[in-house]
């Protein structure tokens, strides 16, 4: 959904370098999705801790500052979804006029159905192809949703702007001093880690948490609505997903490994294993390595609610996945023990995994494809395919792929404690050495 992001606006007024922002944790995930778009000079800004889209956009216009002065920016979330890109195209002609001019932009979706599940922005009609703002509204009960369809001049709050990156500060700095500080203070102590830019942790943790909607849009007198009619969605939940997937004559939509019988207007996913399904209507069944969700799809909304419930409870689902990205390449939790760990490890070719040590586990290495260059205190070993190594508690080593296609090895561990803190590292090509 990234890339269909980024590919929608091809051939559109939008024709620059684009900067992200996006958390530590998804960084190696995204530079990977930004390389196979064959983007090559992307900015990609890290954030220390969530402060929600007020500070975000503040670290890109700071961002966009320093290439231009001038700077407009489009901001856009990355999980929507838009049928008609010529429509959206010359909203964007129109918003870049304006964003000129000095406005802050915010598009707004004409609506198609009484939605609960948006909140909503109340225009004051004019003969223009920009309104200026009455009111943000939030979600609305059905019948409130219904008189805003009937009024006409109520939008969807889509979630995207544009406006001057020096207009935005500015005003962000008049309505939430205290953001603007920590933003400023954050971006003046940043520095560069490969390909992603660390803006200074201790001072972005200072920084309010706010939306752009309540820190600048609400307040400003700058702010214009779109009227955007462009068949978008937010897909933001299962349902809209599921609305905006095409369908078979049943009304659902299967992806991976399903089986379905006597099964009406349902999503189901299936990641890794089969999925059946009998009997359901109106249901959404996700499967992951992870975990399993099965909802109504009327109620996919409160998603939120469970991840709370996981999060209250100690679990932590919601914070560790099996499969985790590193820039070397990517890792998949097997199976877990009392004193083991099996780990499916994929290297891409020409990359390489720290010099390191542990101190409570050993390792062994069975590699099922490609070949290794392991190096194992004072010894240099190549393993190929359904061949092994044992790396000892305490061994000082480093696994890399030399060759062409990626290398892909199973990792037994073994041990008393099997954290993945419990790494030394001595060299590293990626700036994570300990020592």
């Amino acid at each position: 959904m990234l890339q269909d992001t980024l590919q929608r606006l091809r051939d559109s007024v939008c024709n620059q370098v684009p900067v992200f922002v996006t958390a530590n944790d998804q960084r190696f995930l995204l530079a990977e999705q930004v390389r196979a778009l064959g983007i090559e000079n992307a900015a990609i800004i890290l954030e220390p801790a969530k402060r929600n889209t007020a500070p975000a956009i503040a670290l890109a216009c700071l961002q966009a500052l320093e290439v231009d002065p001038d700077s407009v920016l489009l901001v856009l979330p990355s999980d929507h979804h838009m049928q008609n890109i010529e429509a959206f195209h010359q909203a964007l002609l129109v918003a870049n006029s304006e964003a000129m001019a000095g406005k802050l932009v915010t598009f707004g979706v004409v609506p198609t159905k009484p939605e609960t599940g948006y909140g909503y922005i109340k225009a004051k009609h004019s003969k223009s192809a920009s309104h200026a703002i009455e009111s943000f509204v939030e979600k609305p009960s059905l019948e409130t949703a219904n008189h805003y369809l009937q009024a006409g001049n109520y939008y969807w709050n889509s979630g995207m702007f544009a406006f001057r990156a020096d207009v935005y500060l500015a005003e962000l700095k008049k309505f939430n001093p205290a953001m603007m500080k920590a933003c400023d203070a954050a971006w003046s102590a940043k520095h560069q880690d490969l390909d992603f830019m660390r803006v200074g942790e201790a001072e972005f943790l200072e920084c309010p948490e706010d939306s752009i909607d309540y820190a600048v849009m609400e307040k400003t007198d700058k702010a214009v609505v779109i009227p955007l009619d462009a068949g978008w969605s937010d897909v933001g939940s299962w349902q809209s997903l599921w609305e905006v997937s095409h369908a078979d004559e049943q009304g659902n939509v299967l992806k991976g490994d399903v089986i379905a019988h006597d099964t009406e207007n349902s999503m189901v996913v299936a990641d890794g294993r089969l999925v059946t399904c009998l009997g359901l209507k109106n249901i959404v069944v996700v499967e992951t390595a992870d975990a399993v969700l099965v909802a109504d799809l009327d109620k996919v909304q409160d998603v939120k609610k469970l991840v709370q419930a996981i999060e209250s409870s100690g679990r932590s689902e919601h914070e560790f996945h099996r499969e985790v990205h590193r820039p070397w390449g990517k890792y998949d939790s097997v199976d877990t023990g009392e004193r083991y760990q099996v780990k499916r490890i994929t290297v891409k070719p020409g990359a390489k995994l720290s010099t390191q040590m542990h101190h409570h586990r050993a390792e062994h290495w069975v590699v099922v494809c490609g070949t290794a260059r392991v190096v194992r205190d004072n010894d240099e070993l190549m393993i190929s395919e359904n061949e092994s190594v044992y790396i000892p508690l305490g061994a000082v080593h480093s696994l890399e792929n030399p060759g062409k296609i990626p290398l892909e090895i199973i990792e037994i561990q073994s041990g008393g404690y099997l954290g993945e803190d419990d790494i030394i590292r001595f060299n590293d090509n990626y700036g994570r050495t300990d020592k």
